[in-house]
């Protein structure tokens, strides 16, 4: 297992007439064995950063230490040296279309010196571990996107990686494929120990898969932490846009006339207390309505969130007192009209 560790890292690109900047004075640290990703939509540098950890994007500045050891500087055989250590999986395959499967993980060992009597026995290993050892004389044209995908992992894991890059490993699957994968990429982090960074615009994603994560807008990144607790308190305004839309609990804009005469609420939940039957009692202790206009739980990994959209009436002191109970025994209330 490695930690990983960014400290002021930055990418500009030059053009004739500017200079860009990709990525913007980023530090980060992933220990050992953890899941982390980074999310953001399209521009945001998630690929140009991901891209400098193996080296395969200089940095402009900025240093980039593995087990403490700094790789920013090395070269030749140092350099290949530590990129053996790790692994990446890229979104669109990038297979050798006229080679087998088995010779598509083989050129990886042949590449790294991997003894020439041992690689039959390893590849079957891999192609075991993905589920595709029926695959192994296919062509990569013969196979499903999912399928590439698990040749993709295969290929990655073939030198023994301590850190596994995933760059969009899923934007190019289904629903039901995405979750093949990450269930792959599950059983390989606890099973090997493997060190994963995943970057993705993908919230699905994230919630399903990442222990932590960083979310990054124009080169920088913006919020740092937990999974759980930027899902249920996103701090920065791209944040909460990025998990407004995942939970996607927009009032359609004809419904707000026939909404007019009470308090239009968000109530948010977290952990043990999403199930309680809080509006159950609120509306048995106080004269008041409570109508359910929209609602959603939300796993991320094994914490809950969930959110109710509520319409409440009644008279001024009843609704008054009714919205002060639901605010102390939620996470957060909030009135959708202020």
């Amino acid at each position: 297992m490695s930690t990983i560790e960014v400290k002021n890292l930055s990418v500009d690109f030059q053009t004739p007439k500017q200079t860009i900047s990709a990525v913007k004075n980023v530090s980060f640290k992933v220990e050992a064995g953890e899941i982390f990703g980074i999310v953001g939509l399209s521009g945001a540098g998630k690929s140009t950063l991901v891209r400098t950890l193996n080296l395969l994007q200089q940095p402009t500045e900025g240093q980039i230490l593995i087990d403490g050891k700094e790789i920013t500087g090395l070269k030749g055989a140092e350099l290949r040296k530590v990129r053996q250590k790790i692994g990446m999986i890229f979104q669109h395959f990038n297979l050798i279309e006229n080679r087998t499967i088995f010779q598509n993980i083989e050129f990886s060992l042949k590449a790294s010196g991997y003894p020439k009597e041992k690689r039959q026995e390893r590849i079957d290993e891999l192609l075991s571990l993905v589920d595709l050892r029926d695959k192994k004389d296919a062509y990569p044209n013969n196979l499903s996107g999912g399928q590439k995908q698990r040749v993709g992992i295969a290929r990655a894991l073939a030198n023994n990686p301590e850190i596994l890059l995933c760059d969009e490993a899923t934007s190019a699957l289904d629903v039901e494929t995405t979750e093949e994968i990450l269930k792959i990429l599950e059983k390989i982090n606890r099973e090997m120990g493997l060190t994963i960074i995943f970057i993705t615009h993908e919230l699905e994603v994230a919630k399903r898969l990442f222990h932590r994560m960083a979310v990054m807008e124009n080169g920088l990144i913006v919020e740092l932490g937990n999974t759980f607790d930027i899902f249920a308190n996103p701090q920065k305004e791209i944040t909460r846009k990025l998990v407004g839309r995942f939970f996607n609990l927009a009032i359609p804009e004809e419904m707000t006339p026939t909404l007019a005469n009470g308090k239009l609420l968000e109530l948010r939940y977290q952990g043990g207390h999403t199930l309680d039957p809080l509006i159950s009692e609120v509306s048995k202790t106080y004269d008041v309505f409570i109508s359910i206009i929209h609602g959603k739980i939300e796993y991320i990994r094994n914490d809950m969130i969930g959110i109710l959209l509520v319409y409440v009436t009644g008279s001024e002191s009843q609704l008054e007192q009714a919205v002060q109970k639901l605010e102390q025994n939620v996470y957060s209330l909030r009135d959708l009209r202020q």
